[in-house]
């Protein structure tokens, strides 16, 4: 996991130390695809939970019979 942290360690200091007119669209390209997918997972696992909810909906109590006049 070390090499992990060294490897995000270099790619920031590598990105810190560009012009911001660079650092802009690279931002932009990596961010915002990423952005959208998360959301997407997000609305899919809301969507998932409001259609399959954990805990039944607490039942109504039963209509009267009505009787015929």
């Amino acid at each position: 996991m070390d090499w992990l942290w060294q490897w995000w360690d270099g790619v920031e200091l590598w990105l810190v130390q560009l012009p911001v007119a660079v650092q802009f669209p690279i931002v932009m390209v990596v961010v915002l695809p990423l952005c959208l997918g998360v959301a997407r997972l997000v609305d899919r696992v809301a969507d998932l939970g409001a259609k399959n909810p954990a805990s039944p909906a607490p039942e109504s109590d039963p209509e009267p019979e009505k009787v015929p006049v």
